[in-house]
């Protein structure tokens, strides 16, 4: 696998539907597999697709954060304001 086409994980933003605008790399795993068995498009994004589908379905997402220009955004915040402790 070439190296820069990690790298184009976390530059490459969704060009179309609901989730336009968002990177490759931060697109849901359930979105991801939807492509999986609807069938992805056609070209590079396809390709690019497929990939971070294989990456996200076996829980590898973390190995792209080094070539991330910055930190990624949690999915959703954590509804507790306090943490929990645990005596």
């Amino acid at each position: 696998m070439n190296p820069e086409t990690l790298r184009l994980l976390v530059t490459r933003e969704m060009p179309y539907g609901k989730y336009k605008g968002r990177l490759l790399a931060d697109l849901p795993g359930d979105y991801l597999n939807w492509f999986a068995r609807k069938g992805f498009p056609k070209g590079e994004l396809g390709s690019l697709l497929a990939l971070m589908q294989e990456i996200d379905h076996n829980g590898l997402s973390a190995l792209l954060d080094p070539l991330r220009s910055s930190p990624r955004e949690p999915l959703r915040r954590s509804p507790l304001k306090t943490p929990i402790r645990f005596s």
